[in-house]
């Protein structure tokens, strides 16, 4: 019989503790604070995400009814809504952020052979944003609209196993093309954005730090043709342009030729692509926007099976520690995928994980498959029923 630790306690043993204890002790998080530290409050939001758990209530239930096995878990103290309401309100969000940061650092190393460009040496990053309708009663600081609240998660995402680099949370009103003043960008890389992210003068600034960038053009785009490059129409690709500008304006901000790629898909839909790369094949551009519906099912991923829709607290502050703890239960699960190389999918793994976190078994066998059919013939110790 086993008798080691619990599924959680394993899952937590993942994570580079003495690192979070670093971000604790810069922002002061266990200041004056002599129950229920950071540490305990990222393990009892970590549960919140892994069993899905609705609200502080719930949560509080639930733990009190495995008061036993707390302790071996990593929760010395007592678990209550107040507790837990306070430290999401009081404790710094920056703590959560930045350690995710880390999270993030380990699954890099671990996903860097998971390109789903192998013939491209480069990193591509799919930038997008999605919003978190709330209440404008209980949020009246997440402005967005006359009659409603909302916070927007602007999101940089490797496409190099599907890891969230970047993020910021901010208001809903703050429009997507202002969160490229807050990246800063890797020479090299591929940034593929939709036409919400078209400023020339932003995007210039990311040409002159000699990164890529490929985005949708407007209908209303002025411009001018220099030169026509040929293309295999029978690929989709109906044009390859390089282009400049003409409305004085614009080319103030941006007076460096585009390339203008005009491609056709599969369902008959045209597509203009405006990219600063001069390089690759105009069909391999076409590929890279196809790629950026990743970020879309990134964010369809993490609303449907972590809790980012409903909140265990209404300030900012709680608002943000509990979209970085989730953040950081994304990435754990994805780093104990790779690391234990288990062949289940995200989804599947938090299934298991959510219904076999007290368990005392190695959590790898909560992911073997068993054959629950008897495979012994017609040896059975039961006594016949008829003679």
């Amino acid at each position: 019989m086993y008798s080691g630790a619990t599924v959680f306690s394993q899952l937590m043993q993942q994570l580079p503790w003495w690192q979070f204890q670093t971000f604790v002790d810069r922002y002061q998080g266990d200041y004056k604070v002599k129950t229920f530290r950071c540490a305990e409050h990222f393990r009892v939001m970590a549960f919140a995400q892994l069993t899905y758990r609705e609200s502080l209530r719930d949560v509080e239930a639930c733990l009190r009814a495995m008061g036993p096995k707390l302790y071996h878990m990593g929760i010395r103290s007592t678990v209550s809504r107040n507790n837990l309401s306070n430290a999401n309100e009081s404790r710094d969000w920056r703590i959560y952020a930045e350690f995710a940061q880390v999270l993030v650092q380990q699954a890099k190393t671990l996903y860097a052979g998971d390109s789903k460009f192998p013939d491209l040496d480069a990193t591509v990053y799919a930038l997008d944003s999605t919003t978190i309708d709330l209440c404008m009663t209980l949020f009246p600081w997440a402005h967005f609209r006359r009659t409603k609240s909302a916070v927007k998660m602007h999101t940089l995402l490797n496409l190099c196993g599907n890891i969230p680099e970047f993020i910021l949370i901010s208001d809903g009103k703050m429009h997507d093309v202002h969160v490229l003043d807050h990246i800063i960008p890797l020479p090299g890389a591929y940034y593929v954005m939709d036409r919400a992210y078209l400023d020339f003068e932003r995007l210039h600034t990311l040409h002159s730090l000699k990164a890529y960038f490929v985005t949708r053009a407007k209908k209303k785009l002025q411009f001018r043709r220099r030169y026509s490059h040929p293309v295999d129409r029978t690929t989709g690709v109906i044009c390859d342009q390089t282009v400049v500008l003409t409305n004085y304006y614009s080319i103030q901000k941006y007076p460096a030729p585009f390339r203008r790629i005009k491609y056709k898909d599969d369902e008959g839909r045209v597509l203009v692509f405006l990219t600063n790369d001069f390089t690759l094949p105009a069909l391999s551009i076409a590929e890279l926007y196809k790629a950026r519906w990743q970020i879309e099912l990134f964010f369809k991923w993490i609303k449907q099976h972590l809790r980012i829709k409903s909140f265990f607290g209404t300030s900012p502050n709680a608002v943000k520690v509990q979209i970085w703890t989730a953040i950081s239960v994304y990435l754990l699960v994805a780093i104990m995928k790779k690391r234990m190389k288990i062949d289940h999918s995200l989804y599947t793994i938090l299934q298991i994980l959510s219904v076999s976190v007290f368990e005392k078994m190695p959590v790898l066998q909560a992911f073997e498959s068993t054959d629950y059919s008897n495979g012994g013939g017609d040896f059975c110790n039961q006594l016949p029923l008829w003679d």
